[in-house]
């Protein structure tokens, strides 16, 4: 397949539909150097993104919390999301609307007389983790932790937060995994680079609380799912040492869906029934709802 700056197609770029190839921004836009961009991560299912108006909400407060504002309404969005995938003609896709500041009068680390600019690629994207989301993925454990609320908006779903993610993938395959878990800022675990993260434990679901990272779109409504279902869901604090005590582990998000994690560093994890049963059950929603 062709680099993503190479293909055909249309991406819909501040209201107008503009060729794939001719999509671009100057040199000196703001978000290149100083990272003044927040974006979403959504899938399209028979036509349907999943809690599309969700995401475009989360978008617009991603960019309140980087002090920007979009200048499309959430409807707006909506709609522009709708104008890619038809004139794309894909009705199972990815979808990536990005809201960034552009290059203007200012070129410091102070931005707020420069445009701010909007816009939606979708694109036929399979499995995040390839053949893991069936055996299982393996993970590294990262150097890089995830920073503290006070340092960082850790609930905008902001480019420059993926930075040492980035790091920690590049590391992690380099050693033949496929993604990285990651620590806080306090040495909890986290979650994936991209992705949030779940164990079994004696029945019950135990997954970190998002007080420095992400709350998932994908984790609340696995997290709504395993209620229902009548599986005991504890969201706390999880030391690394408990680990060893796991017996399945997997991901969740909107790229990585539900995908069974079979190894953290030293530890190995069955892919089990009630993850292969919740991976199920998602598949099944994302496509009635």
């Amino acid at each position: 397949m062709a680099g993503y700056d190479d293909r055909d197609g249309k991406i819909w770029f501040d209201g107008k539909m503009v060729d794939w190839r001719d999509a671009n921004v100057h040199l000196l836009t703001h978000a290149m150097h100083y990272a003044s961009s927040v974006f979403e991560g959504e899938r399209c299912y028979d036509g349907n993104i999943f809690l599309s108006r969700k995401h475009s909400e989360r978008l617009v407060e991603s960019a309140r919390q980087l002090d920007f504002e979009i200048p499309f309404t959430v409807d707006q969005i909506e709609d522009a999301k709708k104008q890619a995938l038809e004139v794309n003609g894909l009705t199972n896709a990815y979808v990536r609307p990005v809201a960034w500041r552009g290059a203007g009068e200012d070129m410091g680390v102070a931005s707020a007389r420069n445009p701010v600019h909007l816009a939606v690629a979708v694109w036929e994207w399979g499995s995040y983790y390839g053949d893991a989301k069936f055996k299982g993925a393996k993970l590294d454990v990262a150097k890089w932790k995830r920073p503290s609320p006070e340092t960082a908006p850790s609930q905008a779903k902001a480019a420059g937060l993926y930075m040492i993610a980035t790091l920690s993938k590049h590391a992690a395959e380099a050693k033949g995994c496929s993604d990285a878990m990651m620590f806080d800022y306090r040495g909890y675990i986290a979650e994936a680079t991209g992705a949030n993260i779940f164990f079994v434990k004696d029945g019950e679901v135990h997954t970190p609380t998002p007080d420095a990272f992400l709350n998932g779109l994908t984790r609340q409504t696995v997290i709504q799912m395993l209620k229902e279902k009548g599986i005991n869901v504890i969201e706390r604090h999880i030391m690394p040492e408990e680990l060893e005590s796991f017996e399945q582990c997997w991901l969740t998000g909107s790229a990585a869906e539900v995908t069974p994690v079979g190894q953290i560093g030293d530890y190995n994890f069955e892919v089990g029934a009630m993850c292969r049963d919740i991976s199920e059950s998602y598949d099944k929603l994302v496509r009635t709802l």
